[in-house]
Order: structure tokens, then sequence, then C-alpha cells
């Protein structure tokens, strides 16, 4: 090990010292876009749990991008999800032009669920490591059961933590080490890299992080594979994987480990490697992931219309002579809402109820008339707030998009409140249709079409 990591390990033991009562004193908050950039950055420090639970889209680009690009993906990408180096001196963007304690609190005030990865010692069979004059790679000596390795991994997690904590991501987040692919088959390259995983492993957890590890999957994800099924309990292994498999399949399996590994909740794979990717006029270069984390994105409680069931498959046309009774019920609980109805939540297509809908249409500049249809459904379905939502959100206008889509024809799920596979095919489908920018996003320039009963 050389000279100068003793001093970067006292520096981060400094820095953990300095944050630790920080850490203590304040509790742990769940994910709330919109509310960490209103706190002082003391209070962030320990507030942002990221990823949190969460299955989506995800990207990962070595220099974090500018605060307009970020802004840009946000409304037009089917991303929520972005990978950063934060640490590691093995990484090739140790500088990092954009990245700070502001830009972190201000991406996940926005929303986004951040992959904070740190990429440091690489295995000593790693042909491209080290990377500079000042790096190092895992030390293969196998005295003491490979001692120096494992010293080098409880190093590398405390500067890992410190880093994280100075950049706003406090302990209860997931950090992810990158070990890079090597040849599995030598001997003391992959025990000196298992060791040092190890070491790593129980330390970052010790600090109060969840420990991520990523990887090839022929390589240091089979690694720790072969140690859980083969060698259980010699080592320390991550509570999460990020398998590195670029073929393309979006999901989290590989044929190179079995499917009962770190599951449920513990996977996210890069299924596509470098590439440029083009949103709202914004070019970056990604690799691709797809990401299911925890216990997945998870609906919240709506509170809308107590005891009336608002989603269905269908919503077909009323009219006097010939209107289904539940549906009455979830358009005179939608028409209280908007205001133009007042009476009882009978289910009866009474005089009360045409009068409210007619109102209603007049409002939203349709030709009033007797009759409910699709158009009409599709509107009030839809009708508040143009939030921007995507694979994996769980607001409150993922009821509505997904009711709205029934109603247009585009779909036929239940509306559970979680934007899911099914929701992202509907919507796609949709934005087909009315020739539209086909993202997968609920943008406003969707919600506008929906709102307008297209």
């Amino acid at each position: 090990m050389r000279r100068h990591v003793p001093t970067r390990v006292l520096l981060a033991s400094l820095a953990l010292t300095l944050l630790a009562p920080l850490a203590a004193s304040v509790p742990a908050q769940a994910d709330g876009p919109g509310t960490a950039a209103t706190r002082p950055v003391s209070q962030r420090q320990v507030a942002l749990a990221t990823p949190g639970d969460f299955t989506g889209h995800g990207f990962d680009q070595c220099v974090a991008p500018t605060q307009a690009a970020m802004d840009t993906w946000w409304k037009k990408s089917p991303f929520s999800a972005v990978g950063i180096y934060i640490s590691g001196d093995s990484r090739a963007c140790r500088v990092q032009p954009n990245l700070s304690a502001a830009w972190v609190a201000a991406q996940v005030a926005r929303g986004w669920r951040l992959l904070p990865i740190a990429l440091g010692p690489q295995a000593s069979c790693q042909p491209r490591f080290p990377r500079y004059k000042d790096d190092f790679t895992i030390s293969d000596k196998p005295a003491g059961g490979y001692a120096t390795a494992a010293a080098q991994g409880t190093a590398e997690a405390d500067h890992n933590a410190a880093d994280a904590m100075a950049y706003g991501i406090g302990p209860g987040s997931t950090l992810w080490y990158d070990l890079e692919g090597f040849d599995l088959t030598n001997t003391a390259c992959r025990e000196s890299a298992l060791v040092f995983t190890s070491a790593w492993v129980t330390r970052i957890k010790a600090l109060g992080y969840v420990a991520g590890f990523y990887s090839s999957a022929s390589s240091g994800i089979k690694m720790l594979d072969d140690a859980r099924t083969q060698r259980p309990g010699q080592f320390a292994l991550p509570d999460r994987i990020w398998i590195a498999r670029w073929d393309g399949a979006v999901n989290t399996s590989t044929t190179y480990i079995p499917e009962d590994g770190w599951r449920p909740g513990g996977r996210m794979k890069q299924y596509r490697g470098g590439h440029n990717e083009t949103w709202g006029g914004v070019t970056i270069n990604i690799d691709s992931n797809f990401i299911d984390l925890g216990a997945g994105s998870v609906a919240r409680p709506e509170g809308r219309c107590p005891g009336t069931r608002l989603g269905f498959w269908q919503y077909p046309t009323l009219s006097p002579t010939s209107a289904k009774p539940t549906r009455v019920k979830v358009l005179q609980c939608l028409l209280t809402e908007q205001g133009t109805y007042s009476g009882a939540i009978s289910g009866s297509y009474d005089a009360a109820t045409i009068a409210a809908a007619r109102a209603w249409q007049a409002s939203r500049k349709f030709t009033p008339t007797d009759t409910f249809e699709k158009r009409h459904w599709t509107a009030l379905l839809s009708a508040g707030a143009r939030t921007t939502i995507k694979r994996g959100s769980v607001d409150e206008a993922v009821h509505r998009l997904q009711r709205a889509l029934n109603a247009a024809g585009a779909g036929r799920f239940g509306a559970s409140g979680v934007f899911d596979a099914k929701t992202e095919t509907a919507l796609r489908a949709y934005q087909s249709r009315l020739r539209i920018a086909v993202s997968g996003v609920a943008t406003p320039q969707t919600w506008s079409k929906l709102q307008r009963g297209l």
C-alpha cells in the first residue's frame, strides 16, 4: 500500500468523527421529493436515504451532468435514477465540475434517485489498473489470509463514506463499490478481491450505509454468488448487487448466476453499455440500467372519494337511458371535486347529475350534452396538476394517468397507483397514436392531450 493511504484514511476517519454526532442526532427521513432543498445542508446529510424503494429506469455517466441537463432529462427522459461517481482514486472522472452537496440536494428535491458509486482499488489482474501514478490495486499477497487486501477494503470504505457525507449522502443510502471485470480463474487475484470486498462491506455497513456492489456478471458478480452458494458465512456479502450484463434485456436477470440470490429487492442491472441518448435536445453518453430495489415502488394511499371505487378497465358512455351505477358514482364524485355537483353519490344518472356534467363540459369547452362519452371521461379522469411522472413514480397523478389511459382505450389494467410496465406500455401507445414524442413519460404535453379528451 502506498504511503499516501494512511493520510487519506486519517482524513476520512476525521471526517466521519466530525459527522458522527450529526448522524446520531438527526433521524433518517423517508423519500420526499420537493422537501430536501428547504432543509439546511446539515440536516440533508442524513435525510437522503437514496435510492430507497424503487423499480424503474436509471442511467449512469462518469461526469455528473449539469443542472440544466438534469432538469431537461427529468422532464423528457424515462429515467428516474442516476449513477454518480463520488469517490475512489481509480475512477476516470476524478474531476467533477458539477458535483457538489448543492447538486445532490437539487436532484433529490426534483425527484431523482441517486446511485453513489465508488471506484477505488481494483483487482490485481485487471490490466487497465492502476490508472494513475498515485493509484494502486488490491494486494494479492496471501499472507494472513490476504490481510493487506482486507485492510485496504476497510480503509477504502472509510474514504468512500466520508466522501458520501461530504456530498450530503447520509447513512441509510446505498453506496456502490465498482469492481471492474477481471480474470476469475486467477486464484490470488480473485481471492484477494473477495477479501477486499468482504472487508469493505463490513465497514460500510458498520458506518450505517447499505452495501452495494457493481461488477460484470461473469467476474465480480459470479465471484460473490459462488461465495454465497459454495462458502456460506465465510465472507460478508453486499446487501445489493448491480449486474453489468449488456444483453439488452430490461430486467435484473443474468445466466451467470441463479435467480434466488439477492431477491427480492436486491438487484439492478446495467443492460446496455456506453451510448448516446438525446432527450429534450440534450445528449448524454450513458449506460442504461433497470432497477428493482427494496420493496420496489409502492403505491401511496390516494384518499379520494372514500367508499367509491374509481378505477375500472373501461368507462362506457353514460346516457339517460343507459348508465352503469358504478360509473355514475365515479362521475358524481369527480364532479363534486370539480365543483359542479353537490348531491349524493347515489349512482343515479338523474337530472342533477346531468346538469352538473353539462356544466363541467361547458367549463372545459366541450359542447354540453346529456351523454358523457369517452372523450369526457378521458379529460375528467386526468384533470389535475400536469406532474411529470414516469416508470417507478407513485404520485397521486399515477392514479389519474392510469384511469385516463383506460378511458382513452390505450390500456386495460387496474389503476394501482404505481407507474409500472403496463402503464408505460399504455402511455407509449397513447403517445404514438397522438404523434407526440414517445417517451413513456407523462409530460405536460401528454397531460394537455388527455385533459382535452383526445
